[in-house]
């Protein structure tokens, strides 16, 4: 007997649709398997800044000192040039409040002492002039003096020599007298009247004898006055040059002790603006170490930071030394920044949501410490704009593109543990055609 239940439970005489669905789905694998596929490398990051001037920075006091006054607070954003406390001094060194006034009069105290000596050297020179100008009429008078005795020798030389030849003539004439009265033809009063006539040219030759030796004594005492005169007036100007030495020294002295007291007429004015903590640029003061009225702050140390206001975001992503020849300058970069919603189709980047795109402009070619090897991407400004809420130190999650294959072709590396493939960005290729039609 046949049972209705039977046929309703086993649908033995109904027609299968199975085999239908098998051969779609097998189908519709079979064409999955050439659709395009985009291989990449997933790699961490943080975001970054390019510039080292817009990084957070630290602010520290200048000098050592004493906090007076506090002009901001945690959170607060500030202008270039704004104040951020307010430090009063604690060297006793610099406590004096007349200091910068009292050492600009020491300068102009040590400028007056150069003067003076400036004004001696003047004297000094003309000193110098007129002793050479003394020594030079002295010498000129004895010189004169000397050419006056030289003349007045030689007229006593001519003198001497007449007076020589009348002696001789006196004393052939008193010889030959002698003779005459010896043979009894003169008288004794004509032996002695020629013998009177001898003694007295014998006297003048005496007198003239003298009179040139004490010439010949007054030129030599001339000479010797003219000697004496120049060692005289050589110790004077080398007494007067040395004072002019002398002052030059004090004047060299000064100069220098006044650049040296200018230097600190210089550094007193630079640390009254010293006082005063600035901000060194537009931004947010943040993590500010230090409280109260009173306390006090070492030299260089940290106050807080100041985070830019106006920053060019970039962001460090950290790759493996496998996957580094595959990245190049130039080369695109999908970021998910943390904190924003995104949709990833790792194999599809076009068709991902939340995604933003960027480009590599620098590889680092030395490891850190963690095996890891540095890359900076920056923003690709014919994409999406990166979302201006991002803030420097904030997670990323980078997907760097790589070459287009089909799904087969990819899952046929994955299986045999093959790399990517070597990816060429367009500004390589255009630099290697250029190099090669040079």
């Amino acid at each position: 007997m046949k049972l209705k239940s039977f046929d309703k439970i086993y649908h033995i005489h109904k027609q299968s649709t199975v085999k239908n669905w098998f051969i779609f789905i097998g189908i519709l694998c079979f064409v999955t398997l050439f659709l395009p596929w985009t291989q990449n490398i997933k790699v961490k990051g943080t975001v970054t800044t390019l510039y080292q001037d817009q990084r957070p920075q630290q602010l520290n006091s200048p000098i050592p000192g004493k906090i007076l006054k506090w002009y901001v607070k945690n959170g607060d954003f500030v202008k270039k040039g704004d104040t951020i406390l307010q430090l009063a001094e604690v060297k006793d060194d610099y406590m004096d409040p007349q200091l910068l006034e009292r050492t600009e009069q020491q300068v102009s105290a040590k400028k007056g002492v150069r003067d003076y000596y400036e004004a001696k050297v003047g004297t000094t020179a003309d000193q110098i002039k007129a002793l050479g100008a003394g020594r030079e009429l002295k010498l000129a008078q004895l010189k004169v003096k000397i050419s006056q005795l030289n003349n007045k020798l030689q007229a006593e030389q001519a003198e001497l020599l007449a007076i020589t030849n009348e002696l001789k003539l006196s004393e052939d004439q008193f010889n030959r007298q002698k003779k005459m009265y010896d043979d009894g033809l003169v008288s004794l009063t004509q032996l002695q009247q020629r013998n009177v006539s001898f003694q007295n040219v014998l006297a003048k030759k005496t007198a003239i004898d003298n009179k040139l030796a004490q010439t010949n004594q007054e030129i030599l005492t001339v000479q010797i006055e003219e000697r004496a005169t120049i060692q005289d007036y050589t110790e004077k100007l080398s007494k007067t040059e040395g004072d002019r030495f002398s002052s030059l020294g004090q004047i060299e002295g000064s100069t220098g002790e006044i650049a040296k007291l200018e230097n600190q007429v210089a550094n007193y004015r630079a640390r009254r603006g010293l006082y005063f903590v600035q901000a060194s640029q537009d931004g947010q003061i943040v993590q500010l170490n230090k409280g109260g009225i009173g306390e006090i702050l070492k030299e260089t140390e940290s106050i807080g930071t100041i985070v830019p206001s106006k920053v060019d975001y970039a962001v460090e992503i950290f790759v493996r030394p496998v996957d580094l020849p595959l990245l190049k300058v130039g080369q695109r970069v999908m970021c998910v920044f943390d904190g924003f919603p995104a949709i990833v189709f790792s194999g599809w980047p076009t068709t991902s949501y939340g995604t933003f795109a960027g480009k590599v402009i620098a590889v680092e070619n030395n490891i850190n410490t963690s095996g890891l090897f540095r890359a900076l991407v920056i923003e690709d400004k014919g994409q999406k704009p990166w979302p201006p809420q991002i803030k420097v130190g904030a997670g990323v999650q980078g997907i760097a593109i790589l070459n287009d294959v089909p799904i087969w072709y990819e899952l046929w590396r994955n299986i045999n543990g093959f790399p990517p493939d070597y990816y060429i960005v367009k500004n390589e290729n255009k630099a290697t055609n250029d190099a090669a039609a040079k």
